[in-house]
């Protein structure tokens, strides 16, 4: 069953009619905002967002937000998993105010900080643990810590990955089946073959076939694809890049940023799987920026005893504002007092609510799509069967319908997940706001097949 261009491009017009007429505030902010910005934005993602001109928002609190047009919107995208916890939870903010009126930033410990870790080695496994501002800045560290122990170059990934704005991860396969640049790379430093092995996910035996060729550092994965759609592991594939990984002297990278909505320790925790090191970003601080990697002791003492003190500062790795007093505070307050294990059971409930209230309107008009459920995150794709690797996932988009339900959604007080079709449930999401998504979606199916 595919979609009438003619009639999905009438129906977008009319999306885009009444997104112009009910945001007048938004179009003038960004008016004045082109003046300085490119685009009019910040980032010049922010330019993708559906519709002529950003919303701008006005305040943002728990699940929902509200826009400089004083349209309240239910928030399913939450800061792409920055905000899973919710828009400024309440011990967050207090552990960031108190933060702020005693020091924000001084290149030394806090209290905070060996609590924090300590959080986080319970979560997900592993004992040592080093902060940073971001996930892409603990992924680069530890590709740069993984080569310096192994005395290996390049980096294992999956086709159509995202681990940030981490060069070595911006690389896909060809037609034939070699390492090329993924589209839309920007600036590229070298060619990615020189740095990169690219595999499809799920794939054993391209795994076999890429460790055999003995100058692999590390394997930087995710568990489960997020960033594509979401990808889930098959049967055994876990088991067998470890033991590809150890086989080969190889460290492996899971990186938990997304999949931390699996639970309070993401799929490693839920699943038990046994990597080298471990990183998360996003979501660990209620949305001050944060990030964190995590080793195990073997590694840690590999790592440190090949650094010599007196070049520990100018190595790559680390920053100034790496392991900030107001960052930890955060992490310390989230961890603690908010996405706690008591949080999950209704966060993924709602996700569950989500999933079914697609899947019930994609039954009723007969659409041959499917959606996809982590934890208390979900997403559909434009598939008629869940996808196995991240290509599938690539080549099932269609940007037109994905543009169209996105601003039918906005339209209607409903912000999902950008350039891609996924929904995020934090503990502030009520059944409520679930059942606004499964409104529209039932509404904005049924008008393109109805």
């Amino acid at each position: 069953m595919t979609v009438d261009r003619s009639r999905l491009a009438s129906l977008m017009a009319e999306e885009v009619a009444r997104f112009e007429a009910e945001r007048p505030a938004s179009r003038a902010l960004f008016e004045r905002a082109k003046a300085t910005m490119p685009d009019g934005v910040p980032m010049l993602w922010m330019a993708k967002w559906p519709g002529p001109w950003p919303v701008y928002v006005e305040r943002a609190q728990g699940a929902h937000f509200t826009c400089v047009d004083g349209i309240d919107h239910v928030d399913l995208c939450l800061g792409d998993t920055g905000a899973m916890v919710g828009h400024s939870p309440e011990p967050t903010v207090r552990a960031i105010s108190d933060q702020v009126a005693k020091g924000i930033t001084t290149m030394l410990p806090t209290e905070d900080a060996a609590v924090a870790a300590g959080m986080l080695a319970e979560r997900f496994g592993v004992p040592q643990w080093q902060f940073t501002l971001t996930a892409t800045d603990a992924n680069r560290a530890m590709i740069r810590y993984s080569r310096q122990v192994t005395g290996k170059r390049k980096v294992l990934v999956m086709d159509y990955c995202y681990h940030g704005s981490v060069d070595e991860t911006f690389a896909t396969l060809d037609g034939h089946g070699e390492v090329v640049e993924r589209r839309g790379n920007i600036g590229a430093p070298v060619d990615p073959d020189m740095t990169t092995v690219v595999v499809p996910f799920n794939d054993v035996e391209a795994l076999e076939k890429a460790f055999s060729s003995g100058d692999i550092a590390c394997a930087l994965v995710e568990p489960a694809m997020t960033n594509i759609g979401i990808v889930l592991p098959e049967d055994g594939w876990h088991e067998a890049l470890r033991a590809l990984c150890t086989e080969h002297g190889a460290i492996l990278i899971i990186d938990e940023t997304h999949t931390v909505c699996a639970g309070p320790g993401g799929m490693i925790q839920r699943d038990g799987l046994s990597p080298d090191a471990v990183v998360i970003g996003k979501t660990i601080a209620g949305g001050i920026p944060a990030g964190a990697y995590g080793m195990t002791s073997e590694l840690q003492q590999r790592v440190r005893s090949s650094i010599h003190l007196e070049d520990i500062d100018v190595g790559g790795v680390g920053g100034t504002l790496a392991g900030n007093a107001l960052s930890l505070a955060a992490i310390r307050a989230t961890l603690g007092e908010v996405l706690t294990a008591e949080a999950y059971p209704d966060m993924i409930q709602r996700a569950t609510e989500w999933t079914e209230g697609v899947q019930a309107a994609l039954d009723e008009f007969g659409v041959p799509w499917q959606v996809t459920q982590l934890g208390a995150r979900a997403e559909y794709s434009f598939l008629p069967h869940a996808p196995k690797d991240g290509a599938e996932a690539a080549h099932a988009d269609d940007f037109e319908l994905q543009q169209y339900l996105h601003l039918h959604a906005l339209n209607r007080g409903i912000l999902l997940t950008p350039f891609h079709n996924m929904a995020l449930m934090s503990p502030a999401t009520t059944k409520a706001d679930v059942a606004a998504h499964t409104a529209h979606f039932r509404e904005a199916v049924g008008s393109l097949y109805a």
